[in-house]
């Protein structure tokens, strides 16, 4: 990585050279590695060093944007003058306001030596204990392990300088054999904390019950959802309602609904940025502070999450939601929390007289997104319960469901959480089990 004083170095410089009325410099550095496995054996380690530097300048209320991670200073000034020369040939935004100014920034711990300095020889360690497992299993495993450091630094010509260094680890599997798959993932700040065994295990056990799967008459169930099936209806949620763009659009679900009852009342969703159950990070792409935002609780519409722009179109103050400028997506949380309940997996399925055990969905989309309709399916293990315990694998599933109205026929919610890489690679999502009444099945796969 940079370093803070050769990151303050080249953003002073920068900021130095623009001649634009207003000047943001954000730069994000990664030392990232991974390790890729497929058969059961490692058949690519790779690790790459990488700058970005990304500057927009404002002129009156034009706008323009470049990039490069070339940090000569040749390539600077020529990013300068590339991102000065279209903000002049754009059009102007009277909705646009200003940079934000500097404000007080929380402090953090989100950085692991352990994962920063993970060597090739510790990262096929833990690979080599799943891929292990499923070799004497006779069947085989595939997969990749990253790790990785990032640094992100922002500063504008108003006076803000952040400055934030982070690390994360994360495994994912999937073991197969000829007729069946299961999946299992995790992420961590630091590398230390990733059972693999664990992981290896959690997979293998879902592939060895999901062989030679039967086929099921689609149609209404409960279903039992692992974090990584409960994730989808996160990550869906915020796509198309929990930004202020969504909001601002009147496409987001939550449109003109604020304070209105939307999901049964034990669910709470909030993003917080700070805290130290997941991967704590103090600022958003603009050096705005993160804020925690409650956007459901207790069933309720509360609110949705901004960056300055949007904000300022309603004469708000930005939440600290920024993605990189130009943001055409807007602000999205990137730290969601779903509340747990007080169920175990176990006890769902005991109290579970016919429905269905899912441990993930694929290839989701939104149909309708007012309803949030989704389509899409199940993957990588997808069980029949019967009178209280898993009865026989049965093959995938095809589905389109509202999440909105699956979230009003909630039947239990886990008590254990999931940490899982969410939204793009730098978002998390802390996600229990869930398990849900009604949910629809219109048809079935041929595995």
């Amino acid at each position: 990585m940079l370093g803070e004083k050769r990151i303050r170095e080249l953003t002073e410089v920068i900021l130095a050279q623009s001649p634009a009325d207003q000047t943001e410099v954000v730069i994000i550095a990664e030392d990232g590695a991974l390790t890729r496995f497929a058969d059961s054996t490692i058949h690519q380690n790779v690790s790459e060093t990488d700058a970005e530097v990304r500057i927009r300048v404002v002129l009156g209320t034009r706008v323009g944007v470049a990039t490069t991670n070339n940090l000569d200073e040749e390539a600077l000034a020529q990013a300068v003058e590339t991102a000065v020369g279209l903000a002049r040939v754009g059009r102007e935004n009277p909705d646009f306001k200003s940079l934000p100014g500097p404000q007080a920034l929380p402090k953090v711990q989100a950085f692991s030596e352990a994962t920063a300095g993970c060597t090739p020889e510790e990262r096929a360690k833990g690979v080599g204990a799943i891929c292990l497992l499923a070799r004497d299993a006779g069947v085989v495993a595939s997969g990749a392990l990253t790790t990785a450091a990032m640094e992100v630094a922002v500063a504008n010509s108003l006076g803000i300088f952040a400055h934030h260094c982070t690390t994360y680890a994360e495994i994912n599997t999937v073991i197969m054999s000829e007729t069946s798959a299961g999946y299992a993932a995790a992420l961590a700040l630091d590398v230390n904390e990733v059972n693999f065994g664990a992981i290896g295990r959690e997979a293998l056990d879902k592939c060895l019950r999901s062989q030679n799967p039967r086929p099921l008459e689609p149609g209404q169930y409960r279903v039992i959802l692992e974090p990584y099936a409960a994730q989808d209806l996160i990550q869906m949620l915020t796509w198309t309602g929990f930004g202020a763009v969504a909001m601002q659009e009147k496409r987001s679900f939550m449109h003109g609904r604020i304070g209105e009852q939307m999901m049964d009342s034990c669910i709470s969703i909030w993003d917080d940025g700070l805290s130290p159950a997941g991967i704590p990070w103090p600022f958003d792409f603009e050096g705005v502070p993160k804020q925690r935002v409650d956007l459901i609780k207790d069933g309720i519409a509360k609110g949705v999450v901004y960056d300055s722009y949007r904000a300022g179109k309603e004469d708000k103050a930005s939440t600290g939601h920024a993605l990189p400028a130009p943001g055409p997506f807007g602000p999205f949380p990137l730290n969601v929390f779903f509340a747990p309940g007080d169920s175990t997996l176990e006890e769902m399925i005991r109290s579970t007289e016919r429905g269905l055990y899912i441990t993930r969905f694929h290839y989701t989309r939104p149909v309708e997104p007012k309803r949030v309709v989704i389509t899409g399916m199940t993957r990588d293990g997808t069980f029949l319960i019967e009178n209280g315990e898993i009865a026989y694998p049965v093959k995938n599933l095809r589905f389109p469901q509202s999440y909105l109205e699956a979230l009003n026929n909630v039947a239990a919610i886990g008590r254990d959480t999931r940490l899982l890489t969410g939204m793009g690679s730098i978002g998390r999502d802390s996600v229990p089990a869930l398990m849900l009444d009604g949910f629809q099945f219109t048809g079935a796969t041929e595995f």
